[in-house]
């Protein structure tokens, strides 16, 4: 999940959390289960392993009845649970997909430290601890080390090799414990990790705090007296209706929710009021701590992944930059928050990628890493990115990321809505204005949902472009493709008549009006036919579809510092710069590049009052209406910045 999202495997209560449940349109189909009993080929234990400040953690241990030959480990350390507790109750999967269980692994399981049925105190995002001084300081990097230590000798026909993986909140387990790595850890994958939850992650967008999602995380993610086994019925948050923005809108200030979490608000508290980037944040960006990694590491992103699309960038090229000499690669794909275990892949709501982009993953890239860091099982011939490229629907080979010929160019804003690769001239008009309303948000999407919808990555813009509080900006019709990798990086002019405002922004590529429909949308075959019976829903057309390519809010009180944040004297331009989360996307010939501009995206991010106070404090009497205006004049040029891809390669052979 966000940090939060299950792993595939865990078979507990949690199993999809609730940050990434509903879409009103489907979004990834899921494959169908594998043919394969556990409990035939594997006999499961249960231990309590010493770390060594004395505290003992849970884990669970499935071991290949077959002992003809050794095995390595594979670990997942969670904070979900590594239910179903008891000896005689198995799992269903065990590995990241039916193709490990059946090649055999000692698979181990372990409830995090300050979990379930471990003991010790859970700290979100657990700082590291560089310089450990006694036994005492401990950390998940230490935590690792004791048990692999255990494992190799207590736990009888291992081959004195392990490898760690997990996605989301497991998948920063992954990355934090491989730090000062123990020489039996060959191998490793964080997927979806967090790496810092206020530059990107979970928590914190350009300053802009993750509204929805984090509320319906810590909804259920609250502190725990353990050892605790999971609740035998879990009562799902009660928002006393299914529309998201009605809720939000309805609750007020967001200092106001903590009071719907009954006594159990501490952990998201922390993430509310902690809405600078103070010393509480610092201490948990791991990415300068990733070192003395000695193992090699595939980390895995989702292009559309709602919570934690920026941590699998920051941890690729934190351990480039600390770790020389090992094998780390980066994987992104066309996925969900860990879409990539779960989901076929071929598909995001109305959105189609063409084939199984999810098995293509599972089988020829994972499943591969793993056997020959592990077992020296052949050659994976992975490259340093293995990147799937949206629009053409082409997975690319890179021997870095972003692409060393990425070349940076500038789209400007033009008067009239123009969109163009040339800068304005002296004689076009000065600024578009707006004006924002905190009563009443842009929507982040058209339909209702009280939780994030996985679809909303892609989502259908054109109800925004219609707002009048929404700045529209489109090209002509493209006469050749036009691809794009890397970070787009907004280069703003503005001016605002309140003292703060956020500036969302959102990259869409606009599909020719003859584009055609959706598979989903085309009548079964066996009802082509058939006479009409009553009167159907509209029809939903792809001409015209508005695809979300990338969006990122920007809080502008941040405009100069995270740490110090500035108040905006009314009617001074300023400009605003900052970076978006990374893409690799082709707009088709025939396509229009459209970048919208708006100052609220709700509730996906939490409302700005438009005034400059500490928004978790704020009142509802400082929430004001603004006029925003964007210049775009030769001298105050507004426009993203985007990497250019002149000829982006020959094509992976997927078949």
């Amino acid at each position: 999940m966000q940090r939060r999202s299950l792993p595939v495997l865990v078979l507990v209560l949690l199993v999809l959390i609730p940050l990434t449940f509903t879409a009103s349109i489907a979004a990834q189909s899921k494959p169908e289960a594998p043919e394969y009993e556990v409990k035939e080929h594997y006999t499961k234990y249960e231990y309590r392993i010493p770390m060594r400040d004395g505290a003992h953690l849970f884990t669970s241990i499935y071991m290949p009845k077959d002992s003809s030959h050794a095995y390595p480990f594979l670990i997942n350390r969670t904070p979900y649970s590594v239910g179903p507790y008891g000896v005689d109750l198995y799992r269903k999967q065990l590995g990241p997909s039916p193709d490990f269980d059946k090649a055999g692994y000692i698979f181990v399981n372990q409830d995090v430290r300050g979990r379930y049925m471990s003991e010790g105190t859970f700290i979100e995002m657990r700082p590291h601890i560089d310089n450990k001084k006694s036994k005492q300081d401990v950390d998940d990097a230490s935590d690792l080390y004791d048990t692999i230590d255990w494992l190799l000798k207590n736990v009888p026909n291992n081959n004195g090799n392990a490898g760690i993986w997990g996605i989301s909140y497991p998948g920063f387990f992954t990355s934090a414990s491989i730090i000062d790595s123990h020489p039996a850890l060959k191998a490793a994958s964080p997927q979806a990790p967090m790496t810092n939850l206020f530059m990107g992650d979970d928590a914190y967008h350009g300053g802009a705090f993750m509204l929805n999602a984090n509320f319906g995380f810590y909804a259920f993610f609250t502190p725990q007296e353990n050892p605790q086994l999971p609740p035998k019925t879990p009562v799902p948050f009660d928002y006393g209706t299914k529309d998201g923005y009605e809720f939000y809108l309805n609750a007020g200030p967001i200092g106001n929710l903590s009071r719907y979490l009954a006594g159990k608000s501490a952990l998201f508290d922390d993430q509310v009021h902690h809405d600078t980037y103070d010393d509480y944040w610092k201490a948990r960006n791991l990415a300068p701590h990733m070192k003395n990694i000695h193992c090699a590491v595939l980390t895995v992103g989702g292009w559309f992944d709602a919570e934690d699309l920026q941590g699998p960038f920051s941890t690729f090229h934190a351990i480039d930059k600390n770790n020389s000499g090992i094998f780390n690669a980066l994987v992104v794909g066309p996925w969900v928050h860990g879409g990539w275990a779960r989901y076929e892949g071929d598909h995001l709501g109305r959105v189609e990628f063409s084939f199984n982009t999810g098995d293509y993953y599972r089988k020829n890239i994972l499943f591969p890493f793993f056997e020959q860091y592990l077992k020296g099982n052949g050659d994976a011939k992975l490259p340093k990115a293995y990147v799937f490229e949206t629009g053409t629907n082409v997975w690319r080979r890179y021997s870095a990321w972003p692409p060393k010929d990425a070349e940076a160019k500038t789209l400007y804003f033009r008067a009239g809505g123009g969109l163009s690769f040339d800068p304005p001239t002296s004689d076009s008009p000065a600024f578009d204005e707006y004006v924002s309303d905190p009563a009443k948000p842009v929507p982040f999407v058209n339909y209702v949902s009280v939780s994030v919808p996985q679809e909303y990555m892609l989502s259908d813009q054109r109800f925004a472009s219609s707002r009048t509080d929404v700045l529209v900006y489109e090209t002509p019709a493209l006469q050749e493709d036009v691809t794009i990798a890397g970070p787009i990086s907004p280069r703003l002019f503005v001016s605002t008549s309140g003292t703060d405002s956020d500036w969302d922004v959102k990259l869409i590529d606009v599909y020719p009006t003859d584009y055609p429909d959706s598979k989903i949308d085309q009548p079964k075959p066996e009802d082509k036919d058939k006479p009409r019976t009553d009167v159907p829903p509209p029809a939903f057309t792809m001409g015209g579809y508005q695809q979300l390519v990338r969006g990122e809010p920007f809080r502008g009180k941040f405009r100069h510092s995270f740490e110090k944040p500035e108040a905006f004297t009314p009617g001074k331009v300023e400009e605003i710069g900052f970076n978006m989360q990374d893409v690799n996307h082709t707009f088709r010939r025939g396509h229009r590049i459209m970048v919208q501009v708006q100052s609220s995206w709700f509730p996906l991010t939490d409302r700005n009052p438009q005034t400059f106070v500490n928004i978790p404090d704020a009142k509802p009497s400082d929430f004001v209406k603004a006029t925003e205006r964007l210049y775009h004049t030769e001298g105050e040029a507004s426009g993203i910045v985007v990497g250019v891809l002149a000829s982006p390669g020959a094509a992976e052979e997927h078949k």
